[in-house]
């Protein structure tokens, strides 16, 4: 790490590690889990580094330059989100991270409930990073410019909507299957079609993506368990809403996951190489 940060021009504050999953044999959620691991670190984080975005970071394998993190007051101790967070506050000050190729193996949630309260957690977190940093947009704007600006837009609120707000989603499913839609009265055909359209788009992407970052990860053999996550996501919606619902009445409860709870699948992989990142790539 201390050559990386030698290495790397004066702005670079924080390096972050890839993680992943070694009992992703336990259950289909831990499948599912490792999936979308796989395609956050290996595929959405480095494309959003090479888009000049806001990196939100990951809680684990962060390395910093002291001075920096000490001078943004390090950690906010109230937000339960706060790698995402600090990934952000770096931002504003006009430092960047660094994706770096070292791996580190976790324990993926192999319980429903567990697994929805730990997102609830996440999303929560999400919230309030967004709530306080859009407590002034026009400051905000200034701080990252345009570009980052819409990035945090997307990546913050786009997130939460997009959980909160699944359900509509998922009832265009029920076109295809010859089923009234109730949106068809309000909307015109062409409209009700190009939002049909865009949504099986959209789904095939998300795909294509899960599939990439499993090929990153050496975890091809997954790939017909992608096919699943739609069953999976729904989990992320009721996390939404219980993280929407507590950050009324609890905001700064952090609800701790459980681990070596399942008892199953926990050996690491043997023949799991760390594939190699490109060269360190930066991001605001």
């Amino acid at each position: 790490m201390a050559r990386h940060f030698a290495a790397a021009p004066p702005q670079v504050a924080c390096l972050q590690g890839v993680l992943d999953y070694y009992n992703a044999g336990t259950n289909w959620l831990t499948r599912c889990f490792t999936i979308e691991y796989a395609a956050w670190f290996r595929v959405v984080l480095p494309g959003l580094a090479r888009l000049g975005l806001v990196v939100p970071l990951g809680g684990t394998t962060l390395f910093f330059r002291r001075s920096v993190l000490e001078a943004l007051g390090a950690w906010d101790a109230h937000n339960v989100t706060e790698d995402a967070d600090l990934g952000l506050r770096l931002a504003r000050h006009g430092y960047t991270t660094a994706l770096i190729p070292t791996l580190t193996m976790e324990e993926a949630n192999g319980r429903a409930w567990p697994w929805v309260k730990q997102r609830a957690r996440w999303l929560k977190g999400y919230a309030v990073t967004y709530g306080v940093h859009m407590r002034n947009p026009v400051r905000l704007l200034r701080d990252l410019g345009l570009w980052q600006f819409i990035g945090v837009q997307v990546l913050f609120l786009g997130t939460l909507s997009l959980f909160a707000l699944m359900p509509l989603f998922w009832s265009l499913w029920l076109i295809p299957l010859g089923v009234a839609h109730p949106l068809h009265g309000w909307l015109s055909a062409g409209a009700f079609r190009a939002m049909t359209y865009a949504f099986i788009a959209a789904e095939a992407l998300a795909l294509l993506v899960n599939l990439v970052g499993l090929h990153k990860a050496g975890r091809l053999r997954l790939w017909g368990w992608a096919l699943t996550l739609p069953v999976y996501f729904p989990l992320g919606t009721l996390a939404a809403y219980r993280g929407l619902a507590e950050l009324a009445t609890r905001p700064f409860y952090w609800d701790k996951t459980a681990h070596g709870v399942v008892l199953t699948g926990l050996k690491p992989p043997a023949n799991l190489p760390p594939r190699p990142l490109p060269h360190p790539v930066s991001a605001a």
